[in-house]
């Protein structure tokens, strides 16, 4: 038996954690001064600026018509504020008196401002009036004047429009304010009645779909600016308007022998075996899956076979996009089917398909709320079984506006399925659809931006790249591959272009084929070598397909997302996510493929948000060898907490032993190893363009580890982590504040850019990580702690950690039995 053979359990541990109380230590934080104003002149200015508006405001509620009024009566004003201050914008909320922060965004016409739109109901008409005068005529304890940070960094103030409460890309907004298009109206809490009847008076086209969040509640309208205007000048519903995305796109290809393919197909069938009680699938939810082919029909069972609506069918063979979800299924049972098909080994098929149609056969349908869309389709299958475990893939993006990791209705929605009942859920990136050239590889790749909905935090999101080289068709003689075996797919997106705040994607990569070129500025082609075989939707034709692209590493990704959990059904969705990341390793080629002068910090952000944490391995999510080995742990605490009406603050934080063998490690004395750890869980969305602290408004909470360095001891590492701990220690360590830890190949930064999952590698010698046997989980920030108005700060979060230890290039050295004789009794830290 080999030495490095993967053939033993990973160690297993539920609620294992100790909780203690926690307060983040305390940071030397150097308030930042207000702008330089003339108070009486800067006073003057904005009091002028919030007359006129309210002039304004004044004959737009001579003119209101009575069947357009709902809600609350009030109106908009929009503040300009320099980018730069935009710490302040929160300071214009004041829920106790119905004034509400809607959007914050960046003006179309200078590129250093921000347009903050407040919604503000006339009950409370002189409220921002009242600040400006006092900060004209009082002045604090300080000497400063009353209200300085916020009326300091205003630069004006003017009633609120439609276009104010545009948040897509501002040259996006209709021109012409007579022209129809689809909207995405994002409603105040409690709106969507209202806004509906009104729609009703003024006969504005709308889909059935209501998608309802936290605090917005989204449809879709046809309608025009004039005509939305006319909404936003009779009443306060509207918190927010984007443009409706276009519908998904998905392509196939086509092409072999039917004889020979039915001989094959039947070996493989006769060599397959479906287990009995199987109570795990993995649901599809595409453009429909053609049951009638043979290798299909063994696992999806006709009650098993969805639609979003009855007469759009359950299957893929009809219109244009056909084939698509019966090629996915291919995949997402047998893999990689020529490898499957030539082995002559027997096939165990452990969970079952399903299938929930949610694209229509042709035509160019009405934009649809998806993140409803979504939903509707999980809410199906888990009524029909309610106990049944699943890996739900979607592969289908929209391929509208430029992405910038902004969360949209749809990735939110996804964020809300894989919140609410724990669910896993697989997503693309998404392909690039304009013509490939090679020597606009990779450059293409890191400008197409990741699709909607790939910015959803909770999902697993999947790009490609390939190993797919060789090409022996003679038609093809002399062309080249796009990509290099080992990088990223020629028609994979990435995120470089996403703005820095939002998370890192794709998460991982699977195979999805290559192309083909014959120089470096020729069209791109497909041999077939460069594809993947799966299965035809028309059997009677033929039974095999070629398939590639982001569609295809989904459906590899679902492949072991289910073997991982047909194997151990006791683990959460966030443990299935987790090891799949965590078995992920780059390529050479990715680490090389990467500037030369570049900075560190600028590879590992290219290296991320290109290839995310690079290609998983099945094996190594499913065991350990002996110099190799993986240990898993879930756990839950209360991130934050409360007193009465004071603000919400951290809670408590969980420690974890780990149960290293610490004489083993010692004698391996300078031995190079190496630690990895993986942190994953899902957080409650809260989607909408509000504030300055967006992955703090959307996001429910985050959680972060740190591990006990070598040189400390358990009290020191609590006290350079807790400020409790710190307060109560007698005899404080120095430098036990300095967090600096070396080793981290990513580093802390690339954490707060990495969602709701956070991986790292750490390398060392065997002696330095003998004593690195405490990690903590800890709680930052979300609105569950920020956001008052909703009761989160009580709520539990779980959470999965993974933490793994490999032995370089000592294959033959055994350090998983010492764990295994210690794992009975894990040490307790008190």
């Amino acid at each position: 038996m080999p030495d490095n053979e993967r053939n033993l359990p990973n160690f297993y541990f539920t609620k294992q954690g100790v909780s203690e109380y926690y307060r983040r230590p305390k940071r030397k934080i150097t308030e930042r001064p207000a702008p330089q104003r003339n108070r009486e002149d800067h006073a003057q200015q904005l009091l002028e600026a919030f007359g006129q508006a309210m002039e304004e405001y004044r004959l737009q509620k001579e003119l209101r018509e009575p069947e357009l009024a709902a809600g609350e009566p009030g109106f908009y004003l929009d503040f300009q504020l320099p980018k730069s201050e935009l710490r302040v914008v929160e300071s214009l909320e004041h829920k106790s008196k119905g004034i509400e922060l809607l959007t914050v965004h960046s003006s179309d016409q200078a590129k250093e401002t921000a347009l903050a739109a407040v919604f503000v109901p006339d009950k409370a008409s002189e409220f921002f009036s009242s600040k400006i005068k006092a900060y004209r005529d009082k002045d604090t304890k300080s000497g400063k004047p009353q209200n300085e940070s916020l009326i300091a960094s205003l630069d004006s103030i003017s009633l609120g429009t439609a276009r104010d409460l545009f948040t897509d890309n501002p040259i996006l907004f209709p021109a012409n304010e007579h022209q129809k298009v689809w909207w995405e109206v994002w409603l105040r809490h409690g709106c969507a009645d209202f806004f509906s009847e009104i729609t009703k008076v003024l006969q504005i086209r709308t889909t059935r779909e209501v998608l309802r969040f936290l605090e917005r509640e989204v449809v879709l309208a046809l309608t025009n600016v004039e005509t939305l205007s006319r909404i936003i000048r009779n009443n306060g519903l509207i918190a927010e308007l984007r443009l409706a995305k276009d519908s998904p796109s998905m392509f196939f290809d086509p092409d072999m022998d039917m004889q020979e393919q039915v001989s094959w197909v039947e070996d493989l069938s006769e060599r397959t075996n479906l287990s009995s009680d199987i109570n795990l699938a993995v649901c599809l939810l595409d453009q429909g899956v053609t049951r009638s082919h043979r290798l299909i029909e063994l696992v999806l069972a006709r009650e098993d076979l969805f639609t979003y609506n009855p007469s759009w069918g359950f299957e893929d063979n009809q219109g244009e996009k056909c084939g698509h979800g019966t090629a996915m299924a291919g995949i997402i049972l047998y893999g990689d089917l020529y490898k499957t098909l030539k082995t002559r080994q027997r096939i165990d098929l452990t969970y079952k398909l399903e299938s929930v149609k949610i694209l229509p056969n042709t035509g160019q349908n009405d934009p649809r709320l998806y993140g409803a869309i979504t939903i509707d389709a999980v809410s199906q299958v888990e009524i029909k079984n309610p106990t049944r475990q699943r890996v739900f893939c979607m592969p289908v993006t929209s391929e509208g506006f430029d992405n910038t990791g902004i969360p949209s209705t749809w990735s939110a929605a996804v964020d809300q399925i894989c919140f609410e009942f724990k669910r896993l859920m697989v997503i693309p990136v998404g392909n690039i659809r304009k013509p490939i050239m090679r020597g606009d590889y990779p450059d293409t790749n890191d400008v197409s931006p990741a699709e909607d909905p790939s910015q959803a935090w909770n999902a697993l999101i999947v790009g490609a790249y390939t190993d797919k080289v060789n090409i022996v068709d003679t038609k093809y003689a002399g062309w080249e591959a796009i990509a290099p075996s080992g990088d990223i797919s020629p028609n994979s997106r990435t995120s470089l272009l996403w703005d820095n705040t939002w998370p890192t994607r794709p998460d991982v990569t699977f195979e999805g084929g290559n192309l083909a070129t014959e120089n470096a500025h020729s069209p791109a082609a497909d041999p077939d070598e460069l594809r993947l075989l799966t299965t035809y939707y028309k059997s009677n034709v033929r039974q095999f397909t070629l398939f590639g692209d982001t569609s295809a590493a989904a459906a590899f990704c679902s492949y072991m997302s289910a073997r991982i959990w047909a194997e151990h059904p006791e683990y959460w969705a966030e443990t299935v996510r987790a090891l799949i990341v965590h078995s992920a390793e780059w390529t050479p080629t990715m680490l090389s493929n990467l500037p030369e002068n570049a900075s560190q910090s600028k590879k590992i952000h290219i290296l991320l948000r290109r290839y995310g944490y690079g290609v998983p391995n099945l094996e190594k999510a499913l065991f350990s060898s002996k110099s190799d080995l993986t240990m898993i742990f879930e756990d839950q605490l209360q991130p934050f907490w409360k007193v009465g009406n004071k603000p919400a603050k951290t809670n408590k934080m969980n420690f974890h032993a780990l149960p290293l063998p610490m004489e083993k490690l010692k004698e391996l004395g300078g031995a190079e190893v190496e630690l990895r750890l993986t942190l994953s869980y899902f957080i409650e969305p809260n989607p909408g363009e509000r504030g300055q602290r967006q992955r703090h408004s959307y996001a429910s909470h985050g959680l972060r580890f740190k591990i006990k360095r070598s040189l400390e001891t358990l009290a020191e590492f609590k006290q350079r982590i807790n400020q409790i701990e710190k307060e109560k220690a007698e005899n404080l360590v120095q430098n036990s504040t300095d967090d600096k830890d070396d080793g981290w190949f990513l580093g802390a930064k690339s954490w707060d850019r990495s969602g709701s999952i956070h991986s790292d590698i750490w390398r060392g010698t065997a002696a330095a990580l003998a004593e690195r046997d405490a990690i903590a989980i800890y709680p930052v920030g979300g609105w569950w702690k920020h956001n008052s108005r909703i009761e989160g700060w009580n709520n539990i979060a779980r959470y999965t950690l993974i933490v793994s230890i490999r032995v370089i290039n000592k294959a033959e050295v055994d350090i998983y039995t010492p764990i295994a004789t210690k794992v009975g009794a894990i040490p307790i830290i008190t």
